[in-house]
């Protein structure tokens, strides 16, 4: 990987379970699309990280082209790329989300 947003990328997605690439941060998301993500996870419990694209153009660009995918937020999810905001909603309501959540081994966050 030559690209250093590709590996800063793929570090971070390494790292975690649930990264979502987002406009602000899961505190003050700052659109729309992005705070209905976070609203959704939060539903699940579930710990997830939040990197601000807003804070660094490079990995704006960077991370659309890494998953070939032209919007933000993404959400990955054990290193794989799931989608943006309409299919995390989608997934969210049909069940696959929580599904997806089960069966790569992650639980709710403990209250």
């Amino acid at each position: 990987m030559t690209n250093p947003v590709f590996q800063r990328i793929h570090d971070d997605i390494s790292r975690s379970d649930i990264v979502l690439y987002m406009k602000g941060s899961p505190m003050f998301p700052q659109c729309g699309f992005s705070a209905s993500v976070v609203e959704i996870l939060n539903h699940f419990n579930v710990e997830f990280e939040g990197f601000d694209v807003l804070q660094d153009p490079a990995l704006r660009d960077g991370i659309k082209e890494f998953s070939d995918w032209p919007t933000v937020p993404q959400l990955y999810v054990k290193g794989e790329f799931v989608g943006g905001c309409d299919i995390i909603r989608e997934m969210a309501v049909s069940g696959e989300l929580g599904q997806l959540f089960v069966s790569k081994g992650i639980a709710p966050r403990a209250e």
